[in-house]
């Protein structure tokens, strides 16, 4: 009988090694990115049996066209496995998270449900925890090699200032460039860094997580939801209950893959909420810590990546980092921001090639003070909260840093990204912004005479400048960058430092002044290491300036002077 069994194994493997050969080495749903594929499918209107196993609470299969993928995650936020040879999984599920999702191999996608939400999660039902349940998912063969991914920090969306108003109109821009990226032949995917809502406006303006994620579906791509401290429900003093909203929307954590990249999204806010009851909004302090039953699924994702050299992207709403600062030397000083940044270093050690993505301080910028790591904070989609656009009538919608309102590109296809940030509303070549400090000036007229109450914020921007100053604002700078600025052909000096750029506050705390306000702590202009300040001979000569960026892309300004501060600059 042996014999037999061998025979029939030999034959059919030689069939199987036909049938490859005739289509031209592949099935559509086979591959190495996945593992291995059932090559039986399920009859039409068969569903395979997936028995029950003691212990085990959640169970399933994940296919493509109707064949079992072996080697895909599966996780219910606690528990990790992957499946076996015919695509079946098994989870010893307490169902906490009320959800089981897959991590979506590489070299392929789920399909869209509810207008741009990846199907990759099922709801279980939680307070049955002993039910067996059964959850399958199904998975489409994808080319994402060439894939790209736009990451949307901090939209702040509660139906007041304007929001919803100037929303749709980053949301155009953003589809503009999603169109430019599917031509270029890239798969695009959308990733929200966290405070999609606003929880201070969840019960005034009736306006929760759930409605904030209605208006992301606005961005035509797959989008990854994030969660920011301002996605907590803010009538619970609770961490676990205070984000039970976002999780009966999405999953709070989980991992996904596109190309040769591993990408995972994590919450790094610990919500406390002080003196919050039904019906009472608390204090909304939260702490920025990766809790330990988090750290703990973490590494067991991790621990499935076997390549550490290839790219692994993390994202969550807090940085890593505080806002970097400058030395006396002009060397760039980073602190830690996250609580826990230590072990979560220390967890990554071994992996080459690890990007953070962050957003939370309405700023943006790099630090790569560690070889393995390079941590991107983006600014915010909302810039000054809404504030900006709504004071200047849509003339400036500008971040706390001078940096627009806009968003971060990764462009992957291999192991080595580029990346560059967008302005709404701009070219992607509008990488620095330029001023002639000889007219950067607020006076009694800009702040409707309010000059006592202007002066708390002005940084020395009441004062007329005379010394030939220029400065630059140059948001994504890294160290890979370099900065070039001529006069008739003479180079000048170039200095970074650290400041606060007038633009900024001339868009804020200057209107608000004006309309007799006090102007909100949280939104004024935050001092920032990306400017740079160059000296000229003459009050009239034009500058040469040229930026280069890590990849060796190019961008230039003709600096002609005087240049007029207002505004209506760019």
């Amino acid at each position: 009988m042996k014999r037999y069994r061998d025979f029939w194994k030999s034959t059919y493997a030689i069939l199987l090694l036909v049938v490859s050969i005739l289509t031209g080495g592949s099935t559509a749903c086979s591959g190495a990115d996945s593992g291995k594929a059932n090559t039986t499918p399920d009859k039409p209107g068969q569903e395979t049996v997936v028995p029950d196993k003691e212990g085990m609470t959640l169970k399933g299969r994940v296919t493509c066209q109707g064949r079992g993928l072996a080697g895909v995650e599966v996780s219910d936020g606690i528990e990790v496995t992957v499946t076996g040879d015919n695509g079946v999984y098994y989870l010893p599920s307490k169902k906490k998270y009320g959800y089981v999702f897959i991590t979506i191999p590489a070299g392929y996608e789920v399909k869209n449900k509810n207008g741009n939400v990846p199907d990759f999660f099922r709801k279980v039902n939680s307070v049955k925890t002993s039910t067996v349940e059964r959850q399958d998912f199904e998975l489409e063969k994808a080319d994402n090699q060439k894939h790209a991914v736009i990451a949307m920090a901090d939209f702040h969306l509660a139906n007041r200032t304007e929001d919803l108003k100037q929303f749709a109109t980053v949301a155009t821009d953003i589809n503009m460039t999603i169109g430019q990226l599917r031509q270029q032949g890239y798969k695009v995917y959308g990733l929200s860094l966290g405070d999609e809502s606003w929880d201070l406006f969840w019960y005034e303006n009736n306006f929760a997580i759930a409605e904030a994620m209605q208006q992301t579906k606005k961005i035509d791509a797959p989008f990854f939801h994030c969660m920011g401290n301002h996605d907590n429900d803010p009538y619970y003093a609770d961490d676990w209950l205070a984000e039970k909203a976002f999780i009966d929307c999405f999953p709070v954590y989980y991992s996904f893959n596109a190309g040769n990249v591993h990408y995972v999204v994590l919450d790094d806010i610990q919500y406390f909420n002080a003196g919050a009851a039904l019906g009472k909004i608390g204090d909304r302090s939260y702490y920025t810590t990766i809790i330990e039953e988090q750290m703990a699924w973490l590494k067991k994702d991790l621990a499935l990546v076997k390549d550490k050299t290839q790219p692994l992207v993390i994202a969550f709403h807090a940085p890593l980092y505080r806002i970097p600062g400058l030395d006396d030397k002009g060397n760039l000083t980073v602190r830690y921001k996250l609580a826990n940044a230590d072990d979560l270093v220390a967890l990554l050690k071994d992996y080459r090639n690890v990007h953070i993505l962050s957003g939370h301080t309405h700023d943006n910028f790099n630090v790569a003070a560690l070889p393995n790591i390079h941590e991107h904070n983006t600014s915010a989609i909302c810039a000054t909260w809404w504030w900006t656009g709504k004071l200047t009538s849509g003339k400036q919608h500008i971040c706390c840093d001078g940096t627009p309102g806009g968003y971060g590109v990764y462009l992957f296809n291999g192991n080595d990204p580029e990346w560059y940030y967008k302005s709404k509303g701009f070219d992607k070549d509008y990488q620095f912004r330029t001023y002639d400090m000889n007219r950067v000036y607020i006076g009694a007229d800009d702040v409707k005479g309010n000059t006592d109450l202007f002066a708390r914020y002005a940084h020395g921007y009441d004062k007329a400048g005379s010394d030939n100053e220029v400065l630059i604002n140059v948001w994504n700078y890294d160290k890979g960058w370099s900065i070039e600025v001529t006069e008739d052909g003479k180079a000048l000096s170039v200095t970074r430092i650290s400041g606060y750029d007038p633009l900024h506050i001339l868009s804020y705390e200057a209107q608000r002044c004006a309309a007799g306000k006090t102007p909100t702590s949280d939104f004024v202009t935050s001092k920032t290491a990306h400017l740079f300040k160059v000296k000229a001979a003459s009050t009239t000569s034009t500058l040469s300036i040229k930026v280069t960026d890590s990849f060796g892309h190019v961008y230039k300004e003709e600096m002609k002077r005087p240049k007029a501060f207002g505004l209506s600059m760019s």
